[in-house]
């Protein structure tokens, strides 16, 4: 039987650059530049997003490395990433997962084109606190299936049993972000039942506990709770007047 989660990146497996190579717009011509700053509890992702040169478009990221690497999460719900809020930014970010690698080109040494699965993501500024980690749940059906960019609606499933590369990616989004950029991520883990409500953030901190803050939705739950205790009480009152 699986376990609740498996520590992907990150946590008890610590981070590793070897792990990691740049995956940026410069083999298209670009002059964006991507790093990924690991210690044994976070991995910086940084650089700089030029869309200038390529008109506008742009990218820039890292991801995992080795054409053997293979990843069975087929026993999991989703993904979880824990980010280090203290360091954030409110640029827009892009996970990607694959489950097929094809071999290079022959004719330019570049990389075949496959289906990418992605999901989207920021980090609001005023979340940012000191000791602070944010959990962001990201469900398998939450990942949208692309290829070259572009969405592929008739995609086949995510095959979860033979996941091959992470990626992360920070891009223009058609000239809409540019410039320096950092994320710091504490892990990446494989998980069966979130903390958290599916598609929603969950934050880690001195004040975590609190119920308000690790289930935000809590407080409309009583709300609406004491509303239906209350009013049958006040129509009752009313009726008998």
């Amino acid at each position: 039987m699986a376990k609740n989660e498996l520590t992907i990146f990150g946590g008890s497996s610590s981070w590793h650059a070897k792990d990691w190579t740049a995956s940026d717009d410069r083999v298209r011509g670009g002059k964006s530049q991507s790093y990924l700053e690991c210690s044994s509890s976070s991995a910086r992702f940084h650089g700089e997003l030029d869309i200038k040169t390529l008109g506008g478009a742009g990218f820039a990221s890292q991801r995992t490395t080795g054409d053997d690497a293979l990843w069975d999460l087929s026993d999991y719900d989703g993904i979880q990433l824990k980010i280090d809020t203290s360091k954030a930014d409110s640029k827009r970010y892009t996970f990607i997962i694959k489950d097929e690698l094809l071999p290079k080109n022959t004719e330019n040494g570049r990389e075949q084109s496959t289906i990418s699965w992605e999901y989207d993501f920021s980090i609001d500024p005023k979340d940012s606190a000191s000791d602070h980690n944010l959990l962001l749940f990201i469900p398998w059906d939450s990942l949208k299936p692309t290829f070259r960019g572009k969405e592929k609606k008739d995609a086949l499933p995510l095959d979860r049993k033979i996941i091959k590369r992470f990626s992360f990616m920070m891009r223009s989004f058609f000239g809409d972000q540019e410039g320096h950029f950092s994320l710091s991520i504490r892990s990446v883990k494989a998980i069966k039942s979130p903390d958290v409500e599916k598609g929603a953030y969950g934050i880690e901190g001195p004040d975590s506990s609190l119920p308000g803050r690790r289930y935000p939705w809590l407080p409309i739950v009583i709300a609406v709770a004491l509303m239906l205790l209350v009013i049958p009480s006040m129509l009752k009152k009313s009726v008998r007047n």
